[in-house]
């Protein structure tokens, strides 16, 4: 009998994500079967139970392949020469998510998996985990922008993440409401907020040479 590709066994993973992906965020975790997302998916049972043991451990990879792209978006921002660029790239690139249909659904999954940590240590874990490891991203780059003297001394980095992290948050749970967010005005909102709270004049300068789009 031929053996699985591993190219073929990620595929029908993904398969079986994004066909859970669509369940949870129509019907909910709950209200969601294992039934729903073999129709869904398109395999048998027998198929997604050997890449998934229970329903949990596919949310759980749900949010693993979030965070798998987030660290992505965390590296190019990282990447920036200059700390001050690299947190506007950072805010531009998570801001992006916000207009993306398919990335508005997994918002919706998202805002279901906090809810879901509440009461589930595997998946509070799996969520803090991966809000942590962009608190931390925001963080570093602060701290560069400080050492730069391109952020303010006094500014609390870990506090400033949060805040923003927060605020992000804010703006998921209201596209998931299906609410229209004009993105380019939060965008220049957030902009000249962190510009006016978190940076020195060099920092600003900084800004200002930063190519637009």
């Amino acid at each position: 009998m031929p053996k699985i590709t591993e190219a073929k066994r990620e595929s029908r993973r993904q398969q079986i994500l994004d066909a859970a992906l669509t369940c949870f965020s129509r019907d909910g975790f709950h209200a969601t079967t294992t039934a729903d997302i073999v129709r869904e998916s398109g395999v048998s049972q027998g198929t997604i139970y050997l890449y998934f043991a229970t329903k949990d451990d596919i949310v759980v990879a749900l949010a693993d392949d979030r965070h798998q792209r987030e660290a992505f978006l965390n590296a190019l921002a990282q990447s920036e020469p200059d700390p001050v660029h690299g947190l506007f790239l950072m805010l531009e690139l998570y801001g992006k998510s916000l207009g993306d249909p398919r990335r508005i659904e997994g918002g919706r999954v998202g805002i279901q998996g906090w809810a879901e940590a509440l009461r589930n240590p595997r998946i509070h874990e799996s969520v803090t985990g991966g809000i942590a490891t962009v608190r931390a991203a925001i963080a570093r780059l602060i701290e560069r922008g400080q050492r730069a003297g391109e952020m303010r001394a006094d500014l609390d980095p870990a506090a400033a993440a949060r805040i923003m992290i927060a605020s992000f948050q804010g703006l998921i749970l209201q596209a998931s409401w299906g609410e229209t967010l004009d993105l380019t005005a939060i965008g220049r909102l957030m902009r000249r907020m962190i510009e006016g709270a978190f940076l020195t004049d060099a920092g600003r300068a900084a800004a200002a040479a930063q190519p637009k789009e």
